[in-house]
């Protein structure tokens, strides 16, 4: 339910409404627009009389809010949100490219690789220090070793850093190292490490699942922000579907869609949605055109080597040509890009 005040409601009358609503044990969540001002309530409803919190002064309406998720509802919250990572931010109005190596493999190629995305475009660099994989023998990364390197990479270039967090036990070191956390597709409903990545206060970008609704992802990010931390950007990095001829299908109609029902910024990964470097540039164009809030691009400085996903990492090269292309596509969605 929320309760929409009306244009020239005091605050006064938005402080006895939200008074009323928490004395009856309900929580509140009030996002003030240039107009109007928007008072959420969270929790049992059954608790509260609509025809008493109609007759305060300065009620305008009533709505309804049928959907599960609430504070990540565009209801609650009709402006969009601006999450800030470092110094930088993620949200309206700019393109926000993440990049680096799927997995940190050392200092020196991480530093390498640091330099050569921020050089491109780059505002962030991102880097697995844990790596869970389907196979059990497959390179798990370097722990906290590559949590230190991610920091020292950081501080170097002046990059904002992003790492994916496993357990509570990774939470615990990350924070110490990086600027922002990442939820991978394996653990979007491992609501325990959700809600333990939400008591950080720390921004978190929330992978959308392998088989996961729009409802169920936003349902998802619910459990970050009912801990009290409203910064959750989202990812969209593909579905699993019947099509073989990519990893997984880059659901690009995610991203209008969610612009519809949530206020979070939104990221689109094209390199492990296609899982090939030749598709990456074309989707990561549409993802742009699509108004995307940002991209996430695995890039290596050699790909072939790669210890974890190097067929669908750009090298240098490849990375810097498209970041040159974006700026068209930025401008038709009224977005600022400069490399």
């Amino acid at each position: 339910m929320i309760i929409i005040m009306k244009p020239d409601a005091t605050s006064s009358n938005i402080e006895r409404v939200a008074n009323y609503i928490t004395d009856n044990g309900l929580q509140v969540h009030l996002s003030k627009g240039t107009e109007v001002t928007i008072i959420g309530i969270v929790g049992d409803k059954s608790r509260l009389s609509t025809e008493n919190i109609s007759i305060f002064e300065g009620v305008d309406r009533i709505v309804p809010v049928t959907e599960s998720y609430k504070l990540s509802n565009r209801k609650f919250h009709p402006e969009p949100t601006s999450v800030k990572v470092g110094c930088t931010s993620i949200g309206p109005g700019n393109l926000t490219i993440m990049a680096g190596p799927c997995a940190v493999e050392s200092n020196d190629q991480l530093m390498l690789i640091a330099k050569a995305v921020k050089a491109s475009g780059a505002t962030m660099l991102r880097g697995g220090a844990y790596k869970p994989r389907t196979s059990p023998y497959s390179f798990q990364g370097l722990e906290q070793d590559g949590l230190k390197y991610m920091q020292e990479a950081g501080e170097a270039t002046g990059l904002a850093t992003i790492c994916e967090v496993v357990s509570q036990e990774a939470i615990e070191a990350a924070v110490k190292y990086v600027d922002m956390l990442q939820i991978g597709a394996r653990n979007m409903q491992n609501f325990y490490l959700l809600k333990e990545a939400g008591k950080t206060g720390m921004p978190v970008l929330l992978k959308r699942g392998l088989c996961a609704t729009i409802e169920e992802w936003l349902n998802a990010a619910e459990y970050i922000i009912a801990e009290g931390n409203p910064n959750v950007v989202l990812c969209e990095r593909g579905i699993r579907t019947y099509e073989t001829a990519t990893r997984n299908t880059l659901d690009l109609s995610a991203v209008p869609v969610l612009r519809e029902k949530t206020h979070l910024p939104i990221i689109v990964d094209p390199s492990h949605s296609t899982g090939s470097y030749r598709y990456v540039p074309a989707m990561a164009k549409a993802a742009v055109a699509c108004d995307a809030d940002g991209l996430m691009i695995e890039v290596h400085n050699n790909p072939a080597c790669a210890l974890s996903d190097g067929p669908q990492s750009l090298n240098f090269e490849k990375f810097d040509r498209l970041t040159s292309q974006l700026a068209p596509f930025c401008q038709i969605v009224g977005r600022s890009f400069q490399k």
